[in-house]
């Protein structure tokens, strides 16, 4: 903001001479109480009130300093300071809107100074008026090209009108003008992730080795682009700088993907001392326990996780996949039939259906159970699972025998 204004008419006058060098002296709540009382003795004083409310803005009395700006206006029309300390101390308050026609004043009347144009383009920013902010950050790094936070702000303008790749030059240019613009670069890569221009994300992310946060973030990317190999080593640095539950799911997502299930099952054990009641976690490690055939332990881990979650088909689906491999038919029965009350049934689930019901069949009526369940699987396979269609036919031809004899 502009400092104090003091008018060479006003310079006799003891509160306001005071005020001032009580500011100067870092006094601000004194300067208050002079520049006040100088407004009561002159009423009319536009110099008194913009002082007082410069003294106000130093102590964060944004409430106040905005009146006595408003008072400086309506004294002093047009008064080129007033506006643009308003307009900043609008935008401080995250009153954008209110500020624009206080910076847009002060930008006019002086075009050539950086302050004003760069406040009015950060107005016009947080309004959503990008097109606009894009036009005054221009013209503030015209004046100033060495301004990071110009290069920023132009950058951010351009990227809230999806010009993804003209903006990702400016937001560089921040960062290559001021070393603490470099986290800008982070709100780059997310933009890149809602392009879905992975590629591009992992490129940043790469470049911020020393946060946990930044490399689990890498990791996931890496194993949503099928790269759970390269995901490894990052998250690995991950998890040794901050072992958090994320940190920890990521790797051992990342383990389970690349076929190292023996590395991944100690993370899942980490992972679940931190947090025993997380549903998806349990499900996580039933799926790892499943891999290394460790059926048993998976069946418990796919419990667990269905009464933490009675109303997860995929858990449900689980857990009557590994109680087949068991030959638990009972259970695997009950958790299909929970799959097909929460409405997540696939043809999947009716072929395992199938083959669990000609599985446990000891009579005729049992046998008719399971030819009925074999003939709905075919009846939505569609041709999408050929090896499985081929042995229901096969099943069938037999059943229907044995249901007619």
């Amino acid at each position: 903001m502009i400092g104090p204004l003091l008018l060479l008419a006003l310079a006799m006058q003891s509160p306001v001479e005071d005020g001032i060098k009580a500011l100067d002296a870092g006094k601000p709540a004194e300067a208050e109480l002079l520049f006040t009382k100088a407004t009561l003795a002159d009423p009319a004083d536009y110099s008194a009130f913009f002082n007082l409310a410069f003294a106000q803005s130093v102590l964060n009395k944004d409430s106040a300093a905005t009146a006595n700006y408003r008072k400086v206006l309506a004294l002093k029309p047009g008064l080129y300071e007033a506006e643009l300390n308003l307009g900043i101390l609008l935008l401080r308050q995250k009153l954008s809107q209110d500020a624009i026609p206080y910076l847009e004043a002060a930008a006019k009347a002086k075009p050539d100074q950086y302050r004003p144009n760069y406040y009015l383009g950060d107005a016009l920013l947080n309004a959503g008026r990008g097109v606009e902010a894009e036009t005054a950050f221009r013209a503030a790094f015209q004046i100033n090209s060495n301004s990071a936070e110009a290069a920023q702000g132009l950058g951010q303008s351009l990227l809230n009108q999806r010009k993804t790749a003209e903006g990702a030059v400016w937001i560089e240019k921040a960062a290559s003008l001021d070393p603490s613009f470099q986290p800008a670069l982070l709100q780059l890569a997310s933009v890149y992730e809602a392009d879905k221009n992975y590629e591009e994300a992992i490129k940043i992310y790469r470049r911020f080795p020393n946060e946990p946060g930044t490399r689990e973030r890498l990791g996931e990317l890496l194993i949503e682009s099928g790269k759970s190999a390269s995901a490894i080593p990052e998250l690995e640095a991950a998890v040794q700088q901050s072992p958090s539950l994320a940190n920890l799911t990521a790797l051992a997502t990342a383990y389970l993907q690349n076929k190292q299930p023996e590395k991944c099952q100690p993370i899942m054990d980490q992972a679940l001392r931190l947090d025993p009641n997380n549903g998806e976690l349990r499900l996580l490690y039933g799926r790892l326990l499943r891999e290394l055939r460790k059926f048993d332990l998976a069946a418990n881990q796919f419990a667990l996780a269905v009464k933490l979650d009675p109303k997860s088909s995929e858990a449900w689906s689980d857990l009557a996949m590994v109680t087949v491999l068991m030959d638990r038919y009972d259970i695997a029965l009950t958790a299909l039939d929970k799959v097909k009350e929460l409405h997540a049934e696939k043809p999947g689930h009716k072929y395992l259906r199938a083959i669990t019901l000609d599985k446990i069949k000891q009579n005729r009526n049992q046998a008719k159970l399971a030819l009925a369940a074999y003939q709905d699987f075919l009846s939505v396979a569609g041709g999408k699972f050929p090896d499985e269609e081929f042995k229901s036919r096969q099943r069938i031809k037999i059943l229907e025998r044995e249901v007619n004899r």
